[in-house]
């Protein structure tokens, strides 16, 4: 009996992650790879949410998922979220920064990791409310390419102590876009001239 137990327990785990997966407009193959359900009864769970519920239309995307590492660094407002979640990711335990650099304490098709996910995400949605933000599965691609440190890693920004990203086959600056910005809004002073512009 309890084996029978278990077993609905984590089928009804994975259900209810996979309607929280849908909520975040997460594709099919992250919902499959989270849950282990599959194909058809994911699509079968997304007419249940969406028609017989009336729930809000939640739009279902096609395609190949993210997998350009650039578009973090495409604008200094994409970098400071994808840092931000980050920091989230670091808080809720899914990434430790060590001496070894970046630790992965994600598992895939773990049930608490994926919540951990989610929690990561909500968190971010919520402090940005209706603007512009990144979508779940940039989300999940930024977790995993910093787990993978290939392509992007992190490091702490000397100016502000802050998260900082770094892509890793650039030679950015060592400090945070917010402190970039921040460095060029100083006034210029010559050399040997206060900021009044008297002779020192």
């Amino acid at each position: 009996m309890r084996i029978s137990d278990d077993r609905y327990s984590r089928d009804r785990q994975s259900l209810e992650i996979a309607v929280r997966l849908i909520q975040h407009e997460a594709r099919t193959l992250t919902i499959r790879q989270w849950t282990g359900l599959s194909d058809d009864r994911i699509r079968k769970l997304y007419r249940s949410y969406v028609a017989d519920q009336g729930t809000r239309r939640i739009p279902r995307h096609r395609g190949k998922p993210p997998r350009q590492v650039a578009y973090f660094f495409r604008n200094p407002h994409r970098h400071f979220q994808a840092a931000q979640l980050t920091s989230l990711y670091i808080v809720l335990g899914l990434l430790k920064i060590s001496a070894l650099g970046v630790e992965s304490r994600c598992e895939p098709r773990s049930p608490a990791s994926c919540l951990r996910l989610c929690q990561a995400y909500e968190a971010y949605a919520a402090l940005h409310g209706s603007s512009d933000h990144l979508s779940f599965e940039h989300a999940w691609f930024l977790l995993l390419a910093l787990v993978h440190s290939r392509e992007i890693g992190i490091s702490i920004c000397p100016g502000c102590g802050g998260v900082r990203l770094r892509d890793l086959l650039s030679h950015r600056g060592a400090v945070c876009p917010h402190c970039e910005q921040g460095s060029l809004r100083l006034p210029f002073v010559e050399p040997g001239r206060d900021e009044a512009g008297e002779d020192a």
